[in-house]
């Protein structure tokens, strides 16, 4: 019997930046003098955002870390497995049945349970950078300059520039959880609390070893 959609399940609150996040964007036109290593924006208000991809992406590999599920196929070498560091396509763990087996069109897991939305700016933070911006030219972020030291003779060369968004600022995010007839509701809910306080002792974006994205989440499940 085919499991029926009974219910939807909301996890929502805020991402607070402890640090400053960086989530690439792109510059298809670069003029010369302008910043390359962008963030990603929003095309219309140009206001920093976080994309639902990246949130869900970096959760689901924590756990996949956590629970190793690291293996594409989550089969031992030598026995139809490789290790080339995609996520899990199982179709058969707790983590393909809420993230979706990745690559894998033949499971029976049904359609994946989280959805993951894009986290925008919360009206605070979106009041507080716009009022940067008028008094201090500030284009919603922080641009940091790093070097690369040269270990024979402390040299700092190879300067580049990063566009970040800056500590303090707070993004709204919800992920919407699909509950079937035939799952566990509170192992679900269970598995994606578990993925973001991992995510709170790692870091989201880029640079985490660097410093750059340690973040805080406050959240309700509704």
């Amino acid at each position: 019997m085919a499991s029926t959609l009974i219910d939807y399940r909301t996890i929502s609150g805020t991402i607070r930046c402890e640090t400053g996040l960086r989530i690439g964007g792109s510059n298809e036109h670069v003029e010369i003098g302008e910043l390359e290593n962008t963030i990603v924006r929003h095309p219309i208000s140009d206001e920093p955002y976080i994309p639902g991809s990246s949130l869900k992406g970096k959760v689901r590999s924590l756990l996949e870390y956590r629970y190793d599920r690291r293996d594409s196929r989550n089969l031992p070498k030598g026995q139809g497995g490789r290790d080339d560091g995609e996520p899990c396509q199982c179709g058969r763990c707790p983590i393909c049945r809420v993230f979706g087996p990745h690559k894998n069109p033949r499971h029976e897991q049904g359609p994946t349970r989280a959805l993951f939305r894009d986290a925008q700016l919360t009206e605070e933070s979106r009041q507080l950078l716009l009022d940067a911006r008028a008094s201090k030219g500030l284009f919603f972020t922080e641009v940091k300059t790093e070097n690369m030291i040269m270990r024979t003779t402390g040299v700092a060369t190879s300067p580049r520039t990063q566009e970040r968004v800056p500590a303090g600022t707070t993004f709204h995010f919800a992920i919407s959880v699909r509950i079937f007839s035939d799952d566990d509701e509170s192992a679900i809910l269970g598995l994606l609390e578990e993925g973001l306080k991992l995510l709170e002792q790692d870091y989201l974006g880029a640079s985490g070893s660097r410093g750059y994205g340690q973040v805080h989440l406050e959240y309700t499940i509704a």
